[in-house]
């Protein structure tokens, strides 16, 4: 598939030593940052729904591209909060001046209007609509289908979703995401299909073929290890 042009920024420049944990630094290395964040097209002026942002790593670093100009919204559902303690706090407290942080379940984004965000990203995360927290109802991170037209809803024409996660065996059933922590491309692009987002770019930055796709993405053998796909989708 054809790569997308986009405008040239320094991204280098939003790596530098600037007082942010050394911790970050190292998890960009671990997850291939520079690569994914050029990847994402994230420019200055734009504005990005980062969902399940955990912490804010890339948070931080679309915040650094966006400037003054632009906007983030850093999103986690409530019962992911419970386990961050503090570490979004920590985070913003005086420093991310232009993000928003917001809780909400995957398929309700009501503080965003209609057509307002330029980026979407979902890191390491489709797959959780089908996950249940330990005392959490069935469903209680979100319907599959209503959070896919909540991307869409929130999304600009020409907008972009960009998507990571683990990959399932083509063909196995979106349950699976509850067990081993894994989506199948195949039911993801059915997915983006139903919504109207179309595949427009893809890379192999966290491929790994020797992961056969079965085992639960925390298993010791494979952790850190597994195969990850990354994939842009444009609203037309």
């Amino acid at each position: 598939m054809p790569e997308t042009t986009v405008p040239a920024f320094d991204y280098d420049s939003v790596f530098v030593h600037d007082g942010r944990p050394e911790d970050d630094f190292e998890q960009y290395e671990l997850r291939n940052s520079r690569q994914i964040l050029a990847f994402t097209g994230v420019m200055p002026g734009m504005t990005v729904l980062d969902m399940e942002a955990g912490g804010g790593i890339y948070t931080e670093l679309f915040s650094l591209v966006v400037g003054e100009e632009g906007k983030v919204y850093l999103q986690n559902p409530p019962e992911f909060e419970t386990f961050l303690g503090d570490a979004v706090e920590k985070r913003m407290d005086g420093r991310l001046i232009n993000v928003t942080h917001i809780q909400t379940s995957f398929d309700d984004f009501e503080p965003i209007g209609d057509m307002e965000v330029d980026l979407v990203t979902w890191f390491l995360g489709p797959h959780e609509l089908w996950y249940t927290p330990e005392g959490a109802e069935p469903g209680a991170l979100g319907d599959p289908d209503v959070a896919f037209s909540e991307i869409a809803r929130v999304l600009k024409p020409g907008g972009h979703f960009v998507v990571i996660d683990h990959r399932a065996p083509d063909g196995a059933p979106a349950t699976t995401g509850g067990v081993t922590h894994r989506l199948a491309q195949d039911t993801l692009m059915d997915m983006m299909g139903d919504v109207g987002l179309v595949l427009v770019e893809e890379r192999d930055l966290l491929a790994n073929p020797g992961d056969d796709g079965t085992l639960n993405v925390f298993d010791p053998s494979i952790r850190r290890q597994t195969d990850r796909y990354i994939l842009k989708f444009e609203k037309s």
